[in-house]
């Protein structure tokens, strides 16, 4: 009797089309909410009447709600199926966004707390969507949700100080539009949301329709939970590596503004300066893209970033002039960090529920980590009065981040 075929991958056709622009408006929501804020935050404080350390406090709160909430989001879609908690988290963001642009006591925050936890959902089960249903193209679509992300990123920061300053609400307005961006992403992941379709932990993913040896399988493989490899030294390193970049990342994004201002440019300028440094964040993105197919190791990779933001900090300190260059250095090695961080999420691990557990472990940790890295620089400022101390500690976590991702970037996987 001949052999059953096994049941085709779960997404083809029109529907995978369909969530693969559903990835791309998840990539253009994961920063341009965050990265718009830094240009407009005098005049946060200013209304708002925050100290630096409030100030601090408040970019560092995403960060936080991300390590808070990621350890939750791999069971949250064994639950309820990956692509209808993506559509939720789309619609808490929206919600998020309008909260915290609204007028009122202590909107601000819980706005940024609610924009913080669906942020902190798509970060962890993307890769894992990817991982799932692109298995052998892991580099290639990380790289194009990234460079959407990017993208996104940099337009967030250059505009928000021109729309700001002719809305008459101000920086409200400039942060408030953005929950178009994700009402649109909803609405591409509303057939998830309202149509009946099984929980993720009950449909294998392509990866999971051949054993060992590449046949198809002929029964179904058993079930798999999302597990936080706590005990593996690998996925310490991978940890490590995301905590290190990402501290690196929201510590610029909030105070790169601040350092052209006081090295002499104006608020636009430094606007602009951002922008630049989110576009230089983009051309770091598509490169890592399209290198990571080509290696088998991503150490060298990683180095090469490190080095970037090496030169670019140093510059800072020593030609405080050429601010513009030096920006576009540190957001080469910002975008392309990101991607390969990413990226390690699935290429060191054996399967997409594997990946939800790494990357749901290491956003956790490293996000915490990196939570601290804005409060810590913006303390060290008002401390010392000038930039010469904030930014030599952001040079010490770039070389932590070199020798990481050394160690992360090697050749392995997670044990099965």
């Amino acid at each position: 009797m001949p052999e059953r075929p096994a049941q085709p991958p779960v997404n083809r056709g029109h529907r995978a089309g369909l969530l693969l622009v559903g990835v791309l408006l998840l990539g253009a929501n994961l920063r341009a909410g965050i990265t718009a804020v830094g240009p407009v935050l005098p005049d946060i404080e200013q209304q708002g009447g925050l100290t630096g350390f409030e100030a601090s406090l408040l970019v560092s709160l995403p960060l936080i709600a991300f390590a808070v909430i990621s350890p939750f989001a791999p069971r949250l879609a064994e639950s309820l199926g990956l692509e209808r908690v993506l559509g939720l988290a789309l619609a808490v963001l929206a919600f998020g966004i309008v909260i915290r642009s609204t007028p009122g006591p202590g909107f601000i925050w819980i706005g940024t707390v609610l924009l913080g936890a669906a942020i902190a959902v798509m970060n962890v089960l993307i890769p894992a969507l990817i991982k799932r249903d692109w298995p052998h193209k892991i580099g290639p679509t990380t790289g194009v949700y990234q460079s959407v992300t990017a993208l996104t990123a940099a337009l967030a920061s250059g505009v928000v100080v021109p729309i700001a300053q002719v809305a008459p609400s101000g920086w409200r307005f400039a942060l408030g539009i953005w929950a178009g961006t994700a009402i649109i992403g909803l609405a591409i992941f509303l057939p998830w949301i309202v149509g009946r379709r099984a929980p993720t932990k009950t449909l294998p993913g392509r990866s999971d329709l051949r054993d060992d040896h590449g046949a198809l399988r002929t029964t179904p493989p058993a079930r798999r939970h999302a597990k936080l490899p706590l005990g593996s030294a690998l996925a310490w390193q991978v940890t490590a590596y995301m905590g290190l970049q990402s501290t690196v990342y929201y510590t610029m994004v909030t105070w790169l503004p601040a350092v052209q201002v006081f090295n002499g440019a104006s608020a636009v300028e430094a606007g602009w300066y951002h922008f630049a440094f989110q576009a230089c964040g983009l051309v770091g993105t598509l490169f890592t893209a399209s290198m990571i197919p080509r290696t088998r190791s991503q150490s060298g990779l990683g180095i090469l970033f490190t080095s970037s933001a090496v030169i670019g900090v140093i510059g800072l300190l020593t030609m405080p002039a050429l601010s513009l260059l030096w920006a576009l250095f540190i957001g080469f090695c910002t975008g392309g960090a990101i991607v390969l961080a990413m990226a390690l999420f699935g290429l060191r691990t054996v399967d997409y529920h594997q990946a939800a557990g790494l990357s749901s472990m290491a956003q956790s940790v490293g996000y915490l980590l990196a939570a601290l890295g804005p409060v810590m620089i913006g303390v060290l400022r008002d401390a010392t009065g000038t930039w010469t101390v904030p930014l030599l500690t952001i040079l010490g976590v770039i070389i932590a981040q070199g020798v990481f991702v050394a160690l992360a970037g090697r050749n392995r996987t997670l044990p099965a």
